[in-house]
C-alpha cells in the first residue's frame, strides 16, 4: 500500500508570486474590485476600496492565492502599506515573513 498523497504547501511558490517592488502596485485607490471566479470562489467576490475591512479581505485573499499579475492589478502601494500592520496580525507569520523578505519597505 502506498502513502497517501499529500496536497502541496499553500506556500509553495508563494516567494515568486510577490512584484519586486511596491512601485509595481498599480491597484485602485477607490471604487469596486471584482475578483475573478478563480480567485473568489467562495465568500465575497467584490470589494469596495474604500472599505477598510473589505479591502483587508481583499489584499488577504490576493496575498494568500493571487498570482503576481492579480497582485500587481488590485493592490494598491500606498494602501498596502497602510494596512501592512493589520494584514501582519491577520495572515499566517510564514507568508508576512515571506513577503517581508521581498519587500522590506513593509516593515518600516
Amino acid at each position: 500500500m502506498s502513502p497517501p498523497e499529500t496536497l502541496p504547501s499553500r506556500l509553495a511558490g508563494a516567494a515568486d508570486r510577490i512584484p519586486t517592488s511596491l512601485d509595481q502596485l498599480t491597484g485602485p485607490e477607490r471604487g469596486r474590485v471584482v475578483l475573478p471566479l478563480r480567485l473568489a470562489w467562495s465568500g465575497l467576490s467584490e470589494f469596495e476600496i474604500s472599505d477598510p475591512r473589505q479591502r483587508l479581505t481583499l489584499y488577504r485573499t490576493l496575498l494568500d492565492c493571487g498570482q503576481r499579475d492579480d497582485i500587481i492589478r488590485y493592490v494598491n502601494a500606498a494602501l498596502l502599506r497602510h494596512d501592512w500592520p493589520r494584514i501582519r496580525r491577520l495572515t499566517s507569520r510564514r507568508l508576512i515573513a515571506i513577503w517581508e523578505r521581498r519587500l522590506p519597505e513593509l516593515v518600516s
